[in-house]
């Protein structure tokens, strides 16, 4: 059977091709009667709008800005490097995607990022959630102006985005806390714990995951007070020495956020690999070689690619006020050095 045209949705309702034409790309400066004929047709002729072949024939763009923090580690650096890749792709899809930086841990940065956007008109942007409390107000505007909003990695409040795109942060810390425990069996244990910053939601899922694990099922392991590093490697170095010489005798070190060279080094530096197990997130060089070494033990990695591939379909499909694209809930991978993917070329 041939599919239902919008002719055959205008003559259904009994209106001009301009009047059902007008109605299902929400021109406006329709009558409620006529809308309503209009839809009952196109649920009864179970019409499909063809958007590509809409935004073509009105010579529509797409306006999409993504928001990140600036790579200032390896994670940041694979979602920026996943949008160059996918530039070309979507300027076939006449997209303009503009890409803004803001500077990680900075309470006002993405605020100021995100009201930079204000009256450009944007058709929607995605952006990584942190300091997001700074910035509701900017992002409330936005959606009251029309501008579809995504959170991408650290979930911001609902009543300022449209859906989320990541990884469940609070399974990721519940799930590193199990490894850990899984590790010791009935043996006593003390974790390092570390973390970018509280004030940041991913980081405090983890947390507050990976705790509740180790109180009802590990008891015997005992929790240090978090070092916060501000994901930065200097400070990482410098705490982390600080805390195994007050600690000694730690069993296990958790670091839910980045900041993971400066772990490295100082579990090399120390000769810790027998002693510590270490569970850290995402795969970078780095972490790679760590693995390959004994020095890491897990790396929990979110898929970064994948996030931000999901965010530019989502983006894409609700401008244009189609559902979500179907997709499973995004799992993380847990990489030990017998499994770690091929490199990229």
């Amino acid at each position: 059977m041939k599919s239902p045209t919008l002719h055959d949705v205008a003559q259904l309702a009994g209106v001009s091709y301009a009047t059902a034409d007008r109605v299902l790309n929400r021109r406006g400066n329709v009558a409620e009667k006529s809308v309503r004929k209009v839809e009952e047709a196109v649920a009864q002729l179970g019409y499909v709008r063809n958007v590509a072949a809409a935004n073509l024939s009105r010579n529509r763009r797409h306006r999409l800005a993504i928001v990140l923090p600036r790579q200032s580690h390896p994670f940041f650096g694979r979602m920026h490097e996943q949008l160059r890749r996918a530039d070309h792709h979507m300027k076939a899809a006449r997209v303009q995607l503009d890409v803004v930086e803001f500077e990680a841990f900075d309470a006002g940065a993405l605020d100021a990022a995100l009201s930079g956007l204000l009256g450009q008109e944007y058709d929607g942007i995605a952006f990584v959630g942190q300091g997001q409390n700074e910035a509701l107000a900017s992002l409330a505007t936005l959606r009251a102006r029309g501008t579809k909003v995504v959170s991408l990695v650290s979930d911001a409040p609902e009543s300022c985005r449209d859906h989320y795109i990541g990884i469940d942060n609070v399974k990721a810390g519940r799930t590193a806390a199990r490894l850990i425990g899984m590790t010791h069996g009935d043996r006593a244990g003390h974790v390092i714990l570390t973390a970018g910053s509280l004030a940041v939601r991913d980081h405090s899922d983890r947390i507050r995951g990976f705790k509740e694990v180790l109180r009802t099922d590990f008891p015997r392991i005992t929790v240090s007070d978090l070092i916060e590093t501000k994901d930065q490697d200097r400070l990482m170095r410098e705490a982390l020495r600080a805390r195994i010489a007050e600690e000694d005798g730690a069993s296990a070190i958790y670091n839910a956020g980045a900041g993971n060279d400066g772990l490295i080094e100082v579990v090399r530096m120390l000769d810790l690999r027998a002693q510590l197990f270490c569970v850290v997130h995402e795969v970078s060089g780095k972490i790679r070689e760590a693995l390959e070494e004994g020095v890491i033990h897990v790396a929990i990695d979110q898929r970064p690619e994948i996030e931000m591939n999901r965010a530019l379909a989502l983006l894409q499909a609700i401008v244009d006020d189609l559902p979500p694209p179907p997709a499973p809930e995004l799992i993380p991978a847990i990489y030990v050095r017998d499994n770690l993917p091929d490199q990229q070329s």
